[in-house]
């Protein structure tokens, strides 16, 4: 646990998944064809509670959802990127913008399709239900699942190691 500490006491930036990292996953859909997504309210205080303590917060998603751009101006989390099917050039914008070096910033995510940006990141978590080819690239594997709490365990581990976790 310890080295998991050091790798996220440098973090000034959270990227987080949403299908699977900050839902369970599941897709709803209503009568009328729009997309329903059910959010863990303890997941959300913790993004907020980290962004008070100074550390940047963005979402990066294959997916398009407004759902998802409300709950996240709810937030307060401006970086929001939908329909990004290669994260990748999304993180390189990020991290150039804000001028991070790979080891500031941490990615939380459950498919293959955020692989490519965990292998960059200083700090790679997977939620406890991820799929097994990226809890092996992973530097940490939340206890629990995605949309259960895994977000605010991340949020959480980085205010510990950075000594800022409320008591």
């Amino acid at each position: 646990m310890r080295d998991i500490l050091e790798r996220a006491r440098p973090i000034r930036l959270a990227l987080f998944d949403v299908d699977g990292v900050l839902t369970d996953g599941r897709l709803y859909f209503s009568d009328d064809g729009s997309e329903l997504k059910a959010f863990f309210c303890r997941d959300g205080h913790g993004l907020v509670m980290l962004q008070q303590t100074g550390v940047a917060v963005g979402v990066i998603t294959g997916r398009r959802s407004k759902a998802v751009e409300r709950r996240m101006a709810e937030l307060g989390i401006d970086r929001l990127y939908q329909g990004c099917r290669d994260k990748l050039p999304t993180y390189e914008q990020l991290r150039k913008e804000l001028q991070l070096d790979d080891r500031c910033i941490a990615y939380v995510g459950d498919d293959l399709v955020d692989l490519p940006v965990m292998q960059r990141v200083g700090l790679a978590v997977a939620p406890a239900d991820a799929d097994r080819r990226v809890v092996a690239q992973a530097h940490w594997q939340t206890p629990s699942a995605g949309g259960r709490g895994a977000a605010r365990e991340v949020c959480e581990l980085i205010m510990e190691a950075q000594g800022t976790l409320p008591h």
